[in-house]
């Protein structure tokens, strides 16, 4: 197998010479993408031993399978696939959460999702420290449900559009827009809360 040194910026140049076996090119590939799939596995199955455990195995897969690559998406989103069935697969297998199905239907209708939220009228960072403020996040966001996660992880993390987020979770676009609506709503609440609790008195109801 080869494993001359790559430098190339063109992803599907990288692509084709991993295909054509070169070890390089494929070790470039995971260089770009392993944080952000280590981090959207830690989110989903909320465990670092299982989000090494998921890393390795979908860079494996993908290393297994790129010949089925036919790059017709981008590599990031096909890995991102990957990576969510076997996170997903953890969950399933740890039997600890009811909720991890990404086939679930969810009802798009407004009305069954609004609900009083607060305002938040001042800059939380005025009141925390960056660092502080970072963990009361991820915390928010560890505790959405799986399928609220990983959509919120790969929109409003990662920067993944709409599009290519639903390419990735293999659902609709409308499924994406609804749970990126609804996760929105739920961290947006859980981060209202947490605040009121701590007697914060930036936030005042609509």
């Amino acid at each position: 197998m080869s494993s001359s040194p790559i430098e190339i910026d063109d992803e599907g140049a990288i692509v084709a010479q991993a295909r054509l076996g070169n070890a390089s090119a494929f070790n470039e590939l995971l260089r770009r993408y392993e944080r952000k799939i280590f981090r959207l596995a830690l989110h989903i199955t909320q465990n670092r031993e299982d989000a090494e455990d998921v890393l390795q195995e979908s860079f494996l897969k993908a290393y297994e399978h790129l010949d089925q690559f036919q790059g017709q998406s981008k590599f990031y989103t096909w890995v991102v696939r990957i990576a969510v069935n076997q996170a997903l697969m953890k969950l399933r297998k740890r039997k600890s959460d009811r909720s991890v199905s990404l086939d679930e239907t969810i009802d798009t209708g407004e009305d069954n999702i609004g609900r009083e939220i607060a305002a938040w009228d001042e800059n939380p960072e005025q009141k925390y420290s960056r660092e502080e403020l970072n963990g009361i996040l991820v915390s928010a966001i560890d505790g959405l449900p799986p399928i609220y996660r990983a959509v919120f992880v790969l929109r409003d993390i990662d920067g993944l559009s709409t599009e290519e987020a639903a390419e990735a979770l293999e659902l609709s676009v409308p499924a994406v827009k609804s749970r990126l609506l609804r996760a929105r709503l739920q961290l947006r609440d859980k981060l209202t809360r947490y605040f009121k609790r701590k007697g914060d008195d930036a936030f005042a109801y609509m």
